[in-house]
């Protein structure tokens, strides 16, 4: 595996300068940013990647405006009491997405945000405070306390809320094995540690961000 100095070199000549590739980059929320925002904001974050998942963004997206009002600006102490009658007449709203499966998701997931709000003061509290040297762990915490939060989904919404994640898309897979960190997408706890490794090293080499580093490596690869 090569240090970062290689990596910055490949990325500034594609773009050409600094400031093209600094452009290009996103930039995480600090931790009291993730703190400050509500736990509701952190529910309809949930529930968007869910319905996302598999859909175009920009149509779940457009769709949005009339989830926020149906889930009662996605307030986890009201959206918890939403029963399976509930539910089943948003089914038959036109404006929705209609997929009894993620709409079940959404009061569970409220059940979810409300329990680590009890431990740990705010769901924002637990985002804030997991360190990004062990991004993954957060991953696996996502998945196995929420629903529907497996798979790409963890790090996505992460993205979105703006804690530092890398995610393993196709490309910074086939970058990762390119550099003979892995030989295929990371699926095992074994194969994660290796790519969280990498990344640490790298955050540790070049002082940047996971998701910028995340960002740079997909760069890497040719289409």
């Amino acid at each position: 595996m090569r240090d970062y100095r290689w990596l910055h070199e490949y990325c500034l000549n594609r773009f050409g300068s600094a400031k093209a590739l600094e452009a290009r980059l996103p930039q995480p929320r600090t931790d009291a940013e993730l703190r400050q925002l509500p736990d509701d904001r952190y529910l309809s974050l949930i529930a968007l990647r869910v319905f996302r998942a598999g859909l175009k963004h920009s149509l779940v997206d457009a769709k949005w405006p009339a989830f926020e009002e149906v889930f009662f600006g996605f307030d986890p102490e009201k959206v918890v009491l939403m029963g399976a009658e509930h539910l089943e007449r948003l089914m038959q709203d036109a404006r929705l997405i209609r997929h009894l499966g993620k709409l079940k998701s959404v009061p569970r997931n409220a059940q979810f945000v409300l329990d680590v709000a009890r431990e740990k003061g705010s769901f924002g509290a637990l985002i804030a405070d997991w360190p990004v040297t062990d991004i993954v762990g957060l991953w696996k915490y996502l998945a196995k306390h929420g629903h529907q939060l497996g798979g790409l989904s963890a790090p996505r919404f992460l993205r979105m809320v703006g804690k530092d994640t890398f995610i393993p898309t196709d490309d910074m897979v086939a970058a990762l094995k390119a550099q003979d960190v892995i030989d295929k997408a990371p699926t095992s706890q074994k194969e994660l540690a290796l790519v969280q490794a990498a990344f640490n090293q790298w955050h540790a080499e070049s002082g940047r961000p996971l998701c910028q580093l995340s960002v740079m490596l997909a760069h890497t690869v040719n289409h």
